[in-house]
């Protein structure tokens, strides 16, 4: 049984002997306030990490894309297909140069949170006030950044292969056309299940936090 100092120590992580005592200390942790706010902080931790990773790549590859086009001169491809291309790439950029931004922001203070692994320093992380924008930089980074890229690949098929073969730039519209409507319809259904699992989450935090509740008015009576 941990008592309240034991409970309010400074580790989250507890250094008792045995492997079976280290478990069933966790598992008390685990169901108190701090657990709950440990365990969004690590959720969040790892979304910024995936947004950082897939926006510098992503960001990479689109500026070396437009940089590294090579357009005969003269040519025939209208006037039209670049200024769509110019602009794809400028929404793509900027939208995975903002993911990148929140990810840099705010990485950075939740990592030296995590690090202390210290029980009540949690509350100081930003991980709850600014859990709109994280949420914000994991849907530009990995749905619409995605999707953008997409439709990018198809674009630059079309400049490139636009004066050798419409044959070569058809047969990339026809391969990317399915991948976005799989694409979309994979990115609805994960969404939904998440919303589900969030939905689920959330009522156990709450059971969870109502336990402890009773539990606390119990000690106190």
């Amino acid at each position: 049984m941990i008592d309240e100092e034991s409970s309010g120590s400074s580790k989250c992580c507890c250094k008792c002997g045995d492997a079976e005592t280290q478990k069933t200390c966790r598992n008390l942790f685990t169901n108190t306030k701090e657990g709950l706010s440990w365990r969004r902080l690590h959720m969040s931790r790892a979304k910024l990490k995936a947004t950082a990773t897939t926006s510098e790549l992503l960001s990479g590859f689109a500026m070396i894309a437009m940089v590294e086009l090579q357009i005969n001169t003269p040519t025939n491809v209208p006037e039209w297909l670049f200024v769509l291309f110019a602009v794809c790439t400028t929404v793509l950029v900027s939208v995975h140069i903002f993911a990148l931004m929140i990810s840099t922001y705010i990485l950075p203070n939740i990592e030296a949170i995590a690090k202390l692994e210290i029980c009540e320093m949690v509350t100081e992380s930003p991980h709850e006030r600014m859990k709109g924008f994280i949420e914000i930089a994991w849907a530009f980074s990995t749905i619409l950044g995605l999707f953008l890229f997409l439709i990018e690949i198809a674009i630059l098929c079309w400049v490139k292969f636009w004066d050798y073969s419409f044959t070569a730039a058809m047969a990339s519209t026809v391969i990317v056309i399915p991948v976005l409507i799989t694409f979309v319809l994979f990115a609805a259904h994960f969404y939904h299940s998440l919303v589900v699992y969030k939905c689920h989450t959330s009522s156990s935090d709450m059971e969870k936090l109502e336990d402890i509740k009773k539990h606390l008015d119990h000690i106190t009576v």
